[in-house]
């Protein structure tokens, strides 16, 4: 039923050559305003065209059992975005990638002259070094980490971060990031959310565990 009715929709967001995109991937359970501001940060400080929220079936590094389903995800992060330059899609459950070396790579075949962004958090630097063909992403797009409360002094000091770190661009360039020549990455700080998703799914599991009991 899910993969119906993602069909039913269109499977790229708008998109023309020149553009400049972000692309913000994971599973947004549930999705948060720690999300929101760092799309809304990375569109303004990069000049970005539109952001790409790409809500993922699952995480392969990630315990994805007690996920929400997929449809759900993506109504939820649409009601919080309803951003006229956000785009909420489940693409992956569509096209059925798994990694996102494989989700870039067939959004660069498909949107010739689109100058993608990775988007992602400072604690998901840290852990960069476990993603699937993690080089070969760093080849494929520029990168913008956006800051978080804690996590950023460990990225750049995290295996990737000091792979990638002779690819760091001054945040004061940040506009040029699009339409640099990958691997390019930098920080982008102004966010200062404690928002975790993580968390948010830990008290929902404590509030159903407590309505159980409660019956």
């Amino acid at each position: 039923m899910t993969g119906e009715r993602l069909r039913s929709e269109p499977l790229l967001p708008p998109h023309a050559p020149g553009m400049r995109i972000g692309l913000f991937g994971g599973t947004f359970d549930p999705p948060h305003e720690a999300h929101l501001g760092a799309s809304l940060l990375a569109l303004r400080r990069l000049k970005l065209d539109r952001v790409w929220w790409l809500v993922t079936p699952g995480n392969p590094l990630k315990d994805t059992s007690g996920l929400a389903p997929l449809m759900d995800r993506i109504r939820a992060a649409r009601a919080l975005t309803h951003h006229p330059r956000i785009d909420v899609t489940g693409l992956e459950a569509v096209i059925k990638t798994r990694y996102t070396y494989d989700t870039i790579r067939w959004l660069r075949a498909r949107c010739p002259g689109v100058q993608f962004v990775w988007i992602m958090g400072a604690d998901n630097l840290r852990s960069f070094h476990r993603w699937q063909r993690w080089r070969d992403i760093a080849r494929c797009v520029p990168i913008v980490v956006v800051d978080r409360l804690g996590p950023s002094l460990y990225a750049a000091a995290s295996p990737a971060g000091q792979a990638l770190g002779r690819f760091r661009i001054p945040e004061a360039a940040v506009t040029t990031l699009p339409s640099r020549k990958p691997p390019a990455w930098t920080f982008l700080h102004g966010l200062k959310s404690p928002l975790s998703s993580t968390q948010l799914r830990a008290l929902r599991r404590k509030v159903t565990l407590a309505k159980r009991k409660g019956r």
